[in-house]
C-alpha cells in the first residue's frame, strides 16, 4: 500500500513562494506516477502539476511559469515550488500517485494523501 504525507503548507502573501513536499512509501514499482491537485471551498478539485519517473511532466495553465514540479526518484519524494502566489492559489493541496509503465500513461491516482493547507492573502 503506497503512503502518502504532504508538508510544507502555510500562509504567504500575495506574491510569496512555498514548497510544498509529499514522501511517499510502499511503491512495489519503479515506475510510477505522482501529482498535486488542489480544492479550494466550494469548487471542484482540481489536478495542478504531474510527474512520471520517467520525468514528463504537465501543468495546468493557471499554474504554467509559477509553479514547478519535481521528484526525488531515489527519496520517492515529490515537490512543488509554488512562485507568484496569487489569493485563487488559495486551497487545500493534495498529493496523489499511481503506477504506470509507460512514458504516455495516463495516472490512475489510486493513492492520496491527507492533504496540506496553503492561503495566499493579497
Amino acid at each position: 500500500q503506497v503512503q502518502l504525507v504532504e508538508s510544507g503548507g502555510g500562509s504567504v502573501q500575495s506574491g510569496g513562494s512555498l514548497r510544498l513536499s509529499c514522501a511517499a512509501s510502499g511503491y512495489t514499482s519503479s515506475r510510477y506516477c505522482m501529482g498535486w491537485f488542489r480544492q479550494a471551498p466550494g469548487k471542484e478539485r482540481e489536478g495542478v502539476a504531474s510527474i512520471n519517473t520517467y520525468g514528463r511532466t504537465s501543468y495546468a495553465e493557471s499554474v504554467k511559469g509559477r509553479f514547478t514540479i519535481s521528484l526525488d526518484n531515489a527519496k520517492n519524494t515529490l515537490d512543488l515550488q509554488m512562485s507568484s502566489l496569487k489569493p485563487e492559489d488559495t486551497a487545500m493541496y493534495y498529493c496523489a500517485a499511481g503506477y504506470s509503465r509507460f512514458y504516455f500513461d495516463t495516472c490512475p491516482y489510486n493513492y492520496w494523501g491527507q492533504g496540506t493547507q496553503v492561503t495566499v492573502s493579497s
